[in-house]
């Protein structure tokens, strides 16, 4: 099981934008960073797969700081990215915090993950082809009454304004659309991809997990947002009609190519009403 890659994704390409997503989310996640470090021991291993630039496990090593320490053990198959999140968490880990990186995918038995208290894993499970087996391998994992939590679904960030005063109104739903079946045509070409139909709780259920729950953290930047929300909303745009262009009519592409250009009048970075709302769902449970 890979940690952030597949064929469709050059996520050393898209380290910016995962960097400036880790600081807006930062605000609402400090909470499930809190609430998930005191669901388990003192000094606990904390193995975040598919870290990314290392936005959560920042979070986590500042909990455990304030605690008794503990270790962080970063987790990625694209080394660029595992580097820039070994830099951020070494930022602020104190003394008492390990922090360890394991370049690789969990599927190969020559990766050592340590046996761990708390794992994490943010949009990591939906590039495997089996999901239901990648939980089986996640809450593998866990060390007894270990928790395993995963971020998948919720409600889709929104940041745009209905007009934008260049192509037809409306274009942030028809960017969602398109992204929607560029996310099921990469479901469908990953390698063993078979049909998981029932949703998370369930899965981590059938993953041997007790005490399972759902909760959310709201994502809320409201208009007029920061310079850094402006510039993640360039990325996020392009981003989605790079991506899933071929599902964009023609008039569609020529609105986004206007408004990520710096040298339009329409550029989306000098408009003062763009915001960022939306919702991550965490789900979790704990080993026997």
């Amino acid at each position: 099981m890979s940690g952030h890659t597949h064929g469709d994704i050059d996520w050393a390409d898209r380290l910016a934008q995962l960097r400036m997503a880790d600081t807006l989310d930062a605000e609402a996640l400090t909470p499930v960073a809190h609430r998930l470090a005191a669901a388990v021991p003192q000094r606990p291993t904390v193995v975040d797969v598919g870290c990314g630039a290392g936005g959560m496990s920042v979070l986590f090593a500042r909990e455990l700081a304030r605690g008794a320490g503990g270790t962080v053990v970063l987790v990625d198959t694209t080394p660029k990215l595992l580097a820039e999140a070994e830099r951020a968490v070494a930022e602020v880990a104190a003394d008492s915090v390990e922090v360890v990186s394991l370049l690789g995918d969990l599927t190969d038995p020559a990766l050592a993950v340590p046996a761990a208290d708390l794992v994490w894993a943010s949009g990591v499970v939906h590039h495997i082809g089996d999901q239901q087996a990648a939980l089986r391998t996640l809450a593998g994992l866990l060390r007894p009454g270990g928790v395993l939590a995963i971020a998948e679904g919720g409600s889709e960030m929104r940041c745009l304004p209905w007009e934008l005063g260049v192509g037809r109104p409306g274009l942030e739903q028809r960017l969602l659309a398109a992204r929607a079946s560029w996310f099921a045509r990469m479901r469908a070409g990953l390698p063993g991809s078979v049909a998981m139909p029932y949703g998370w709780p369930r899965a981590l259920r059938e993953a041997g997990l007790e005490d399972v729950e759902s909760f959310g953290a709201l994502i809320d930047h409201p208009m007029a947002g920061s310079d850094l929300l402006r510039e993640y909303v360039v990325h996020r745009v392009g981003w989605f009609a790079e991506s899933a262009g071929e599902w964009l009519d023609a008039d569609d592409r020529a609105a986004v190519a206007t408004l990520t250009d710096p040298q339009s009048g329409h550029f989306l970075g000098h408009r003062d009403d763009l915001y960022l709302f939306g919702a991550k769902v965490i789900h979790c449970g704990r080993s026997r």
